[in-house]
């Protein structure tokens, strides 16, 4: 951990497009005065003496250890993600499969539960996962927020959901479902991987965000995951139920996570992360892998306003095509997205429904410009996978060619499915 964590705020108040450049501590390099951020391609640091190194590791001083669990290239994109973001703190880690894991291992131990939104990507394979470690996966009705709360006791130690499941393309209710769990004493933990800057989750009441970075983050070409700590969740008023947050832990020097963050902010959470789960299971990110993921936010605003307008014009366009039975994409065709959920765009994805048993399949085969792939946030318009739940739906990330070669393709590709 280094002093600059708290330097997300050092550009607070503006705009998206100014912070996606300039936010953090990072303005050039200090040897050489470079501007982008160097790869700091090193696993070690030389320190200054043995006693130093015992402060460092026994975190009672700032500074680099190890680049598993921190690195300067890290640094400076963590800083820039949690001012993008708005939280107070963010973590750089391998992919977005162990944000999502570690999300919930940093709270959740043998004996616990927690509640997953029905719709996610994969939900009962990661819920299998979780069972397998002794914590218990319930899963609970996105359509109906009261069952979170309902499907909650004094074990459940988290609340887990996708804002923009790329199955369902439903938007999930943040709002709602953040305000049980604040009643409760259980945070709410959103996966934002398909509508960043869009979708503002910690605004909104959740307490972490979590993004794959691999996708619209850093438009496909970039690897990694991004866990953000909103530092607002009061974790010591509900100590019994966060244990490992609240107790002494042997492996920190029998220190409470929650001492060890106060000279941070109130970042316990995204701490322990660091501190024990990064440092014992190692899912670390690459100093290359970080620099090209700052290299892509500093276009983020951009692209994301681009795939949001082209998607809705497309969907506007389609929805009174005659083989079409129905549009998944908010404010179309009757997709109602809940109130306040999106600012300035919908996102990239589009789910079209078709007439009379036309298969996916059909339309994806006769596709000429969109291509198949595996998932949103590429330049490149795609088609992805049908799901078996909805072997009928064409599902579409829509990229940065122009709207009307985009249409021109879908209209071809659906004739000749008739």
């Amino acid at each position: 951990m280094t002093a600059e964590h708290d330097a997300a705020t050092t550009v607070a108040g503006r705009r998206a497009e100014t912070l996606a450049l300039h936010g953090g501590a990072h303005r050039f390099d200090p040897a050489t005065r470079a501007v982008a951020v160097p790869i700091y391609q090193t696993t070690s640091y030389q320190f200054q003496s043995a006693a130093q190194a015992a402060r460092l590791f026994s975190m009672d001083e700032d500074g680099y250890t190890y680049s598993r669990v921190l690195n300067p290239t890290f640094d400076a994109l963590e800083q820039r993600v949690a001012a993008l973001e708005g939280g107070s703190a963010a973590l750089y880690l391998a992919s977005g499969a162990a944000a999502r894991e570690l999300s919930l291992l940093n709270l959740a131990a043998t004996g616990d539960n927690v509640i997953l939104s029905a719709d996610i990507d994969d939900g009962v394979r990661f819920g299998a996962g979780l069972a397998r470690l002794g914590i218990e996966a319930r899963f609970a009705d996105p359509s109906d927020p009261g069952s979170f709360g309902r499907a909650s006791d004094d074990r459940t130690r988290a609340y887990y959901a996708a804002t923009l499941p790329t199955g369902t393309l439903a938007p999930f209710p943040i709002r709602p479902v953040a305000a049980i769990g604040r009643q409760l004493g259980i945070p709410l933990i959103v996966d934002n991987s398909a509508t960043p800057l869009l979708v503002r989750p910690l605004e909104q009441g959740a307490t972490a965000v979590i993004y794959a970075a691999d996708g619209v983050l850093g438009a496909a070409r970039a690897e990694g995951g991004v866990l953000i700590d909103g530092g607002t969740f009061p974790w010591e008023e509900h100590a019994d139920r966060f244990p490992l947050l609240t107790a002494p832990d042997d492996s920190s020097h029998g220190k409470t996570w929650v001492d060890l963050s106060r000279r941070y902010g109130p970042i316990a959470y995204v701490v322990r992360v660091r501190g024990r789960l990064l440092r014992d299971f190692g899912p670390a990110g690459s100093p290359f892998g970080a620099f090209r993921l700052v290299q892509a936010l500093e276009t983020l605003p951009i692209r994301i306003r681009r795939h949001s307008a082209t998607a809705a014009r497309i969907a506007a366009t389609l929805t009174t095509h005659p083989l079409v039975r129905r549009i998944h994409y908010p404010g179309q065709d009757g997709a109602v997205a809940p109130a306040g959920l999106f600012t300035g765009g919908s996102g990239g994805l589009i789910g079209i429904d078709l007439r009379d048993g036309r298969t996916a399949k059909a339309v994806t085969d006769g596709l000429e410009l969109i291509r198949p792939g595996n998932g949103p946030g590429d330049p490149r318009s795609l088609v992805l996978p049908a799901t078996a739940a909805s072997p009928d739906r064409v599902r579409l990330w829509i990229g940065l060619e122009h709207p009307d070669d985009i249409i021109a393709d879908l209209a071809q590709a659906l004739e000749r499915a008739a």
